[in-house]
Formats: C-alpha cells, structure tokens, sequence
C-alpha cells in the first residue's frame, strides 16, 4: 500500500494526516487501525453534518422534492451531486466497499473509543454553488459533461488502481489535468477546501489530532496548517463560505440573445417585409422548439413532456429569468411523480444509464437537463440561420 500517512508537529501539536481514496477497503482498515493505535485526542474528518448524514442516514431521499427542487432552480446542482456520487458509488460497488466508509469508520472508531471528533469540510451544497457561480457558460457545460460521462462509463478500475490514487505522482497529474480543463472548479472543489479543512482542523483543537482526509487534499493542507502555525494565515475562512454575486457581464448575458433575435426579426420586417419576418420567426421556433423537445425524447418523457418543451424553448429564449428545463421538468415530475421505491434505489440506479432511466426522480433530471442542452443548441443553431435568410 502506498505510503499515505504524515505527521506533522507544529507549535506545540501533533497533527496526523492519513490520506484515503473514498472507494478502498485498504483505507477503511487503515482509518480505523490509526485511530486505535495512536490514540489522539480528536479526531477530523473530510465531511459536513450533511454529508455525514447521509452516509449514515439513507432514508434522507425520501423526503426529496423533485418539483421544488427545479422551482428553487437548484436541478444543475442536483444533477452535478448526483453523478459524482453515483461515479463514487459505482467504483465501491466494484471494489465491495460503500463510498465514504472510511470517513464513517472513523466517526464510529471515535465514538467507540469516547475521543471528540470534528466534522471539518464544508457543506457540499456551499461547495458546488460556488463552483457552478464561477462557471462561465462553457465551462458550466464542460463540468456536465465530465460528470455524466463518469456517472455512465462502462471502464472498470482494478483495487490496485484506486489504491494508486492516493500516490503522490497520481494526483499531481489528476490535478494538473483537471486545472487545465476546468481551472476554475479545480480552485473551488481542491484548493479552496484545502484553506477551508486546514482552518477548521487547526480550530477544533487537541494536542493529538488525527486527520483522516482524501488523498488529494495531503499537501495542499500541509501547506495551509504550516502558514496558520506560522501566523502567516488567518484561521477566519467565513468568505469561504459566501456565494459570489453574479458578475455584470453574467447578468446581461442572458439577455444577448434575445436581444440579437428580437434585432435579426426587426431588421427582417424593415428591411424585407412582414413575410420574411415571420419566416424568420417560425424557423426560430422550429430550431428552438424541435430540439427542446429531442432532448426530451431522448430522455424518454411523457409525451406532455416533449410538447411542454416543444412550446416552452421559445418562451424561456425570451425570459432568461427561466429555462425550459424548469417547465419541462416540472411537468415530467408531475406526470410521472416519483414513488418512495426511487428515492430508496436513487444511491443505486444513478450507477447506470438503464438506472437512470428506470428512476423517475434520475429521469425528470434528464428531462430537464437534455430538453435545456436542446434548446440551447437550436438557439446557437437558428442565429447564423436567421442571418442568412436576412441577407438572401
């Protein structure tokens, strides 16, 4: 096994840091094996209250509200949690080992053993809004697409391999690659954590504290707790934990394209008539509409569905306060309303494209996700198709 274990001692505290890969047998042991031998006097772990209830806690799916959920437009966020989970989940169903356990082992160890124990990362949902804030458009599409190609891949990686990604040179290349990608999400998910975890473990106190992490968060909390010992960081991390307001260029940008269409519609009614002008507006429609409701098709949703988006695309074009995805997907979840089995099997289905279909809280997801890419794709489609039906 890789050599995932490092001590610190600063000030007058030691502090013991065991990296862990979230799908291994090997770190589950290791965990529990470091807590008993050394002893500490607390114990930190790489999770939220959330998070931790619900590694402890499954029924926390049934009270979910799909329908509120997309009102409250919070269906990327979901989705975004969703297949990381599932991608976690699919790799420990592999490997015989539930995603997490090793953080769960050492909560239980410490319990076990009367020791304090701090839960010290920050809420997930905290996490991912600031990621998906800093997120251009591109961007946000990117991080999507690398999650859902995750969520669904049929690769399988041996024990030896995840055991490999607590290696030092491993995640230094996972990290780079994903810095060059998506530069952005890397800063939010790794490097921010890093000075979150690092100013809550140093916070929580002991002479002896025993940290049980991920693997890739080793040095880049090395790094922090050596600045906060030093005095040369603060241990206030409470910006970490605001949500950027939207920049002025993302707050006008929704409004661009209806901007440009209702322009190229104009000037096609000034310039070339009243007929050319309604062509201009029914192809836009045809373009918009269509691939709305393909998405939605290919989704598998109700037929309502698939007319909702058809006829919704082009009125969420024109307000981009709201998004197709948000009619299209609430009348999936109402048509189709998800029964208690779903919320109980989600942790399960999420792990394959045949899951994801059969669970209708994972298939109003889809809904709503591919009926959102369609209409966006028909708006980018229909801009030069408009402008060349301009100038014939």
């Amino acid at each position: 096994m890789n050599d995932t274990r490092m001590t610190l001692t600063l000030k007058d505290r030691e502090i013991i840091l065991v990296g862990t890969a979230h799908v291994s047998k090997e770190s589950v042991a290791e965990v529990g094996r470091v807590i008993r031998e050394e002893k500490p006097d607390m114990v930190c772990v790489e999770l939220d209250e959330e998070r931790y209830a619900s590694l402890s806690q499954e029924e926390n799916w049934k009270k979910l509200d799909v329908v509120k959920i997309f009102k409250e437009g919070k269906g990327f966020l979901l989705m975004a949690n969703l297949v990381l989970s599932g991608f976690q989940r699919r790799l420990g169903q592999e490997l015989g080992v539930r995603p997490g356990g090793e953080m769960k082992i050492a909560v239980e160890t410490a319990r076990e053993l009367g020791l304090p124990y701090s839960f010290c990362d920050r809420e997930v949902q905290i996490t991912l809004r600031r990621a998906w804030v800093r997120c251009g458009l591109w961007s946000k599409c990117k991080l999507l697409a690398s999650l859902l190609s995750s969520a669904v891949t049929t690769e399988k990686l041996s024990e030896k391999e995840i055991e490999n990604l607590k290696d030092r040179s491993e995640l230094d290349g996972m990290m780079a690659e994903r810095a060059d990608y998506l530069p952005s999400v890397k800063e939010t998910l790794i490097d921010e954590r890093d000075r979150y975890l690092a100013a809550k473990i140093w916070a929580a106190g002991g002479t002896k504290s025993a940290v049980i992490i991920g693997a890739g968060h080793m040095l880049g909390l090395k790094t922090h707790l050596e600045r906060i010992a030093a005095g040369e960081e603060g241990e206030d991390v409470s910006e970490l934990n605001v949500i950027p307001p939207q920049t002025l260029f993302s707050k006008l940008s929704g409004w661009i394209f209806p901007a440009l269409l209702v322009a190229l519609i104009l000037a096609g009614f000034f310039f070339a008539g009243p007929g050319k002008s309604f062509t201009m507006i029914l192809q836009w429609i045809l373009w918009n509409g269509s691939l709305a409701a393909l998405g939605t098709l290919i989704a598998l949703g109700h037929p309502l569905s698939i007319l909702v988006s058809f006829l919704g695309a082009p009125v969420a074009t024109i307000n981009p306060f709201i998004g197709v995805g948000l009619f299209s997907g609430i009348t999936e979840a109402t048509l189709r309303k998800p029964k208690v089995t779903d919320a109980e099997t989600i942790s399960e289905d999420i792990v394959s494209l045949k899951g994801i279909y059969r669970n209708r809280i994972t298939r109003a997801l889809l809904v709503f996700f591919l009926s959102s890419l369609g209409g966006a794709v028909g708006n980018f489609i229909s801009i030069p198709s408009l402008a060349g039906l301009l100038i014939k």
